[in-house]
């Protein structure tokens, strides 16, 4: 069975443009478009699609209130925002209104693809910006509970807790140091928000190295993906 996909957008350029690009994976099928969030919420109800497709700034219902809609009357479906913002004000409200996925426009159209598989497949793609934005924010939460608590429990170490916060990914109890140099030094750029190809550049290295880098380091830690690795890394207090 191909994965369902309703496009919502309100350039119809933009709609026929992933809507054709979309139509040559022969995994998925575009089975509805929207211009707006009510017209979302309602094909959606109509069409029951595995995945949503949709931008965030929209007429009559923005993206964020109509991700929140839908997960209220169609719990099991997957949410991705294609948009042009990568700013906290964004990402962060989209993340709390259940999506699974935050991708820019400039995204690989492969990319794109393979993005909708994985969320479909129960994961979360973020890209980035974004990422780097929800750690900020978590990062910084996480440190001014934890200070909270050490001026009210001055004995007690102050040391980012462990325990699993944003569903996001399953935390594990191993080191820093299992990690090589290298792997150390991805996680830190990854964590930073950078891409493959921009830590490739900035350790001088190949893109492919760092893919490999990757892949060891997750699974080392026993994590799914790279934003699982990055959250866990800030959280526990090893990037900063």
């Amino acid at each position: 069975m191909p994965i369902t996909i309703l496009l919502a957008d309100d350039h119809a350029m933009v709609r026929r443009g992933l809507h054709v690009f979309l139509s040559t994976q022969p995994d998925m099928e575009v089975v509805g478009e929207a211009s707006n969030g009510q017209e979302a919420l309602e094909q959606a109800e109509q069409l029951h699609p595995d995945v949503v497709l949709m931008d965030l700034h929209m007429p009559e219902l923005d993206g964020i209130e109509t991700a929140r809609r839908l997960r209220a009357i169609l719990p099991g479906i997957r949410i991705i925002v294609l948009t042009s913002f990568s700013d906290q004000d964004h990402v962060v409200p989209a993340v709390r209104a259940g999506v699974k996925g935050y991708l820019l426009k400039d995204i690989e159209p492969e990319d794109l693809a393979a993005a909708i598989r994985n969320v479909h497949a129960g994961q979360v793609e973020l890209h980035p910006a974004a990422a780097g934005q929800l750690m900020h924010v978590m990062a910084s939460s996480e440190l001014s509970m934890n200070e909270a608590h050490g001026r009210a429990n001055p004995h007690t170490s102050t040391r980012l807790p462990e325990q699993e916060r944003d569903g996001l990914g399953k935390e594990t109890s191993h080191g820093p140091d299992m990690l090589t140099r290298r792997e150390q030094e991805v996680l830190g750029l990854i964590a930073q928000g950078l891409s493959n190809k921009e830590i490739a550049i900035k350790l001088i290295i190949t893109e492919k190295t760092v893919k490999t880098h990757v892949s060891h380091l997750l699974d080392k830690l026993g994590l799914a993906d790279r934003t699982q690795a990055a959250l866990h890394a800030v959280r526990n207090g090893w990037v900063v």
